[in-house]
């Protein structure tokens, strides 16, 4: 039913469009033609103009002749006669298509006085000649034949026809014009008429159309404002027009679907409500005893740290006291001496590795900043780190091509390098080489050691910064030296990473941020 009412609104529309499409192209075609008769029209008068002058000039060019001798403006006659006879071609021309255009009766005598002009032309040249020929002795202006041919033949004959030839393409040309005004004030008029006339039938056909749509989306709203509302036990009417009721019917059916998944979601939303609840409960619990042993190990850390530091001391300082001492002793004593010290040496470096932990994680960690060149700094390391590679090979790779000025404290990055690399000497396979490659990436200066070993597999790699994690048994290590270093890096506002693959070795990389300085 709709769908014909549209069909019908569309063929009205269409055909009062046709009829403007129409209108349009006829008055174009009319004004083109009109625009191309004005514009020939217009060339003729200005042709007729051109020859007028001309012909005055050839003339008195010719008169000269006479006064001056027959030599004089020989040039100039010919190119003015030359210029004449083309300006009658080209009026011929225009003439004969102004003929065809506006027909025989509004162009009456154009063609036939355009002979005669030119006739008459050839008459007043060739009587220059005859004069200029007749070797008459008597003064120019007494000369009967030339009088009469400047006043009578120029003076009257030429100029009554070149008037009358300019005056009636002057009367062609206000008619044309007249035709074009005359055709544009009808196109103005026709098209406020068209206006006036299919501007109501629009009019009533859209308020008709309006008031078919409106009632019908009217009743859609409504539906789908209860839908939205919640009401789900609302229906819409399937009384409307053809094309409305199956969207009708479609949405009658989304109701009850919707009503069915609300009550199901209701149930499942009270299921995961006690399920959420019942988990939170459990995570709280779980958070809870974590915290509190997490806060057993921070202090435990912190405690042993500082029970231990002070018995250790007093026990490597009482055996330093000990071996200094002069008087007969046994070696028995000094040799037991010197492995107490050994062993609260290393006592006592475990527990500064705690206290620097703990303090890490305290966020009470802090460095003695100052601005070093990094290259000299490595360079002037190489030595001692070849020493704790010894027998193995210890390269330096300096990948950074501008003098690198980073702000870090030396000690402390130092003492992460050369953890870095001892645990490289110990793992890798005996012979290899041990790398340290320094690169650079924008604002980053990235330092790598690199090993050639067994490497480390991926589980083992995400607990590798872990404390008193020993993936390996090989050596004396507590596990502390690379949670030590990460500390170091991340204290610096850099970053530690680590790279492995079995069997090939792997790779530990130590980035820092460089100073602008950095040139």
């Amino acid at each position: 039913m709709y769908k014909r009412k549209l069909y019908l609104f569309g063929l009205l529309s269409t055909f009062i469009l046709l009829i403007a499409l129409a209108s349009a192209a006829v008055s174009a075609h009319l004004t083109r033609a009109n625009l191309k008769q004005s514009q020939l029209a217009q060339s003729l008068l200005s042709e007729h103009q051109q020859l007028s002058s001309i012909s005055y000039r050839l003339f008195k060019q010719l008169t000269d002749e006479l006064i001056f001798g027959k030599n004089a403006n020989q040039a100039k006659v010919r190119n003015k006669q030359q210029q004449i006879q083309q300006s009658l071609v080209r009026i011929k021309q225009f003439e004969l298509a102004q003929r065809e255009a506006l027909g025989i009766e509004a162009t009456q005598g154009s063609v036939e006085d355009t002979d005669e002009l030119e006739a008459l032309i050839a008459e007043i040249v060739n009587e220059f000649r005859a004069i200029a020929q007749s070797n008459d002795s008597a003064p120019l202006y007494e000369q009967q034949r030339l009088q009469t041919l400047l006043e009578s033949t120029i003076d009257n004959q030429f100029r009554e026809a070149i008037n009358s030839a300019v005056t009636r393409q002057t009367r062609v040309v206000s008619r044309i014009n007249a035709s074009i005004e005359t055709l544009n004030t009808s196109i103005v008029w026709f098209t406020i008429c068209l206006g006036i006339i299919t501007c109501p039938f629009i009019l009533l056909g859209c308020f008709w159309l309006f008031n078919s749509l409106y009632q019908p989306l009217t009743v859609i709203r409504t539906g789908t404002d209860a839908i939205a509302s919640g009401n789900y036990d609302y229906r819409l009417p399937e009384t409307l027009d053809d094309e409305f009721t199956d969207l009708v019917k479609a949405l009658n059916s989304m109701i009850t679907r919707l009503a069915e998944h609300e009550d199901k979601a209701d149930a499942y939303r009270k299921q995961l409500e006690f399920e959420v609840e019942t988990r939170t409960r459990a995570l709280k619990e779980a958070n809870s005893k974590l915290t509190q042993i997490d806060a057993k190990r921070r202090q435990f850390m912190a405690d042993v740290s500082h029970e231990l530091r002070t018995p250790l001391t007093i026990i490597r300082g009482e055996a330093q006291v000990t071996l200094r001492q002069r008087s007969a002793t046994n070696e028995i004593y000094q040799e037991t001496l010197e492995t107490v010290l050994e062993q609260a040496i290393n006592l006592s470096k475990l527990v500064d590795d705690l206290l620097l932990l703990a303090r890490a994680e305290m966020h009470e960690f802090t460095l003695d900043l100052a601005k070093t060149n990094l290259k000299t700094l490595l360079e002037q390391q190489t030595s001692t780190w070849q020493k704790v590679t010894k027998p193995r090979e210890f390269k330096l790779e300096w990948a950074v091509n501008r003098n690198v000025i980073v702000f870090i404290d030396e000690g402390r990055l130092l003492q992460a390098l050369t953890i870095l690399i001892e645990n490289a000497h110990k793992y890798s396979h005996e012979g290899q080489p041990i790398t340290l490659k320094v690169s650079s990436n924008n604002d980053w200066v990235t330092l790598s050691v690199i090993d050639i070993g067994d490497g480390i597999s991926s589980g083992d790699l995400e607990h590798v910064f872990e404390r008193f994690v020993r993936l390996k048994r090989k050596g004396d290590g507590m596990g502390l030296g690379l949670s030590i270093a990460k500390a170091i890096a991340e204290a610096h506002g850099g970053k530690l990473e680590a790279h492995s693959t079995l069997g090939k070795g792997s790779e530990f990389m130590l980035a820092i941020k460089a100073s602008p300085d950095s040139e």
